[in-house]
């Protein structure tokens, strides 16, 4: 079995965990996250305890287990503390711009590009040039941020572009670097 099929989680105090058929939910004060289980997977609730067990002793079931446990230790960070992920704008008139929950986005197009948050994903203007993404599903926020990232993304000679907060672009040296 993994590693990290292995772990025991641990429950947060003011968060839930309920094993009913072949769904884990996970609720508390922020929101409520589930996921269904495997077949190959028995998840069983101990007290302040989450334990992922396999039902056999096949390797797609020891693949399983390992994956059944980080999707419910992010179901619990989600609801406990919440998931933000940082974007950044570079560039000469390149900015964002939040309005509800639609973000604009000035990124050197004959046009600004428009996209509506999905519901569960709030979105906050640091600056101009900044925004944060913030939610308790670890994927939607991921998701989303690297949908707005592909709008524009990093271009290795000047750097412009949409990246994430403390994203490393790495870049090249262009025609001059020929000689």
């Amino acid at each position: 079995m993994s590693r990290i099929g292995k772990r025991k989680l641990m429950i947060p105090a003011g968060v839930t965990v309920e094993v009913l058929d072949n769904k884990v939910t996970v609720k508390s004060t922020k929101g409520t996250l589930d996921v269904t289980m495997d077949p190959l997977v028995k998840v069983e609730v101990k007290e302040n305890e989450i334990v992922t067990i396999p039902t056999d002793e096949s390797p797609r079931a020891n693949v399983m287990v390992g994956t059944m446990n980080a999707l419910i230790k992010n179901m619990i960070v989600g609801v406990s503390e919440g998931y933000t992920k940082g974007l950044e704008i570079v560039g000469v008139g390149y900015r964002f711009n939040v309005q509800g929950n639609k973000i604009n986005i000035s990124a050197g197009f004959s046009h600004p590009v428009e996209i509506v948050c999905p519901e569960g994903i709030s979105v906050a203007l640091v600056n101009a040039n900044e925004i944060t993404l913030s939610g308790i599903d670890k994927q939607k926020v991921s998701e989303f941020a690297a949908k707005i990232r592909e709008i524009r993304s990093p271009e290795p000679y000047k750097g412009k572009g949409i990246r994430y907060k403390g994203e490393y672009v790495r870049r090249k040296e262009g025609k001059k670097a020929a000689k």
